[in-house]
């Protein structure tokens, strides 16, 4: 159910100001870090944003994806990092258990994932299923009222702070493709799941990805994710679809951050003894920058809208995920451009960001994933 005006308007506000007045400030030190400092984890729970995307009658706050949208543009005006913390929470953790979850497990897990009582990781990536998600072979095969699993799971986001992860894995191994995988809500601390080390990075200090492997870890039967075996592909890009609206706001939230940080040096670094925003190669660079973000931003929300309403919006997420992911990528590059050396340095922070939007052009299907979506879907209106 949407908010009214007054009440989104608040929650946007506050969210504004817990970036400005409380990330912002500390984004060096996450970075040189690698951390996240608990009392902000705790000030993100207060204000609710584990359950951005959990119903209201499960503790969360329900908001519609357009709403949802309007609040990472808020939240993506600081380092990534921060929005990692809650990130599997909001998307991919909890909404394979929101569209698809046995009653009785969305009774007892989203009231905690909402909370930010309990992470919820999104097992996936595999060593060699990545894009090509229906390969997967981590297996988890029938005895009796369990399933035994065995696999490896790569590059996990806030696996190792996880205490449950949504898993996918073969439960018919004789069926090639998405139709022999299932979905799971696994529990972390069942025997036989071990937890890697968070992998160093190009960027997004502060967020980490880990491996988790399975090794004949017995889990019960009962944590599978719906009535039966061999929907876990549909959840997985059901969950994805909206994920990418997700992060395409994100990404439109940092170029914002970029563009308002490069006007700023422009208007007061002074070069021939004017300030270089008077140079028309400089305020090319700005305008082209502030029109992608502005393009990106009314993508976002026009999808958002169209979802709200029911509408299919596949293409149109792919679209978003697309469009907003590499423009962000060149929003930034011209950020470094326009600070010059400064922005080659770590004192002004352009060259973090840098580094950190480049994941998004990975993650949640990469950006020649997106085109091919995109055109398959052109093509399969029309057969």
């Amino acid at each position: 159910m949407a908010l009214d005006a007054e009440t989104r308007e608040q929650l946007i506000s506050s969210v504004r100001r817990f970036v400005d007045e409380r990330l912002r400030p500390i984004e060096d030190k996450v970075s040189e870090t690698d951390h996240v400092p608990e009392e902000i984890v705790q000030e993100m729970r207060d204000l609710g944003l584990f359950g951005i995307s959990v119903p209201v009658e499960y503790g969360g706050l329900g908001l519609t994806m357009e709403e949802e949208c309007l609040l990472m543009f808020e939240l993506g005006r600081t380092s990534p990092a921060f929005r990692s913390v809650i990130g599997t929470n909001v998307g991919i953790g909890s909404q394979g258990i929101v569209m698809h979850g046995r009653q009785e497990q969305k009774a007892y897990w989203l009231p905690k994932i909402a909370s930010g009582e309990v992470i919820v990781s999104f097992a996936l990536t595999e060593p060699e299923a990545g894009s090509d998600a229906a390969s997967l072979r981590a297996t988890a095969i029938r005895d009796g009222d369990h399933y035994i699993v065995n696999g490896t799971k790569r590059y996990i986001t806030n696996a190792n702070k996880a205490h449950a992860f949504t898993l996918m894995a073969r439960t018919d191994p004789k069926t090639p493709g998405a139709k022999g995988v299932s979905a799971f809500v696994v529990p972390r601390d069942i025997p036989g799941i071990h937890v890697g080390k968070p992998e160093k990075k190009m960027g997004q200090q502060g967020a980490h990805i880990c491996d988790v492997v399975f090794e004949d870890a017995r889990i019960p039967a009962d944590c599978l994710l719906g009535e039966e075996e061999g929907k876990g592909f549909v959840t997985a890009m059901q969950v994805l679809e909206r994920g990418r609206l997700h992060i395409s706001a994100v990404c439109i939230g940092v170029a914002d951050r970029l563009v308002e940080d490069s006007v700023k040096y422009a208007a007061e670094r002074k070069q021939f003894g004017a300030p270089i925003g008077n140079l028309q190669l400089v305020q090319a660079m700005l305008a082209d920058s502030k029109m992608e973000a502005y393009a990106g931003r009314c993508m976002v929300l026009d999808a958002a809208r169209r979802r709200d309403a029911g509408e299919d919006v596949a293409t149109e997420s792919s679209c978003c995920k697309l469009f907003c992911s590499e423009a962000v990528g060149r929003i930034a590059d011209r950020a470094v451009q326009v600070h010059g050396g400064a922005g080659y340095v770590a004192d002004y922070g352009i060259e973090r960001f840098y580094r950190d939007v480049r994941i998004f052009r990975i993650y949640e299907g990469t950006s020649q994933v997106q085109q091919v979506i995109i055109a398959r879907n052109l093509l399969k209106a029309v057969s």
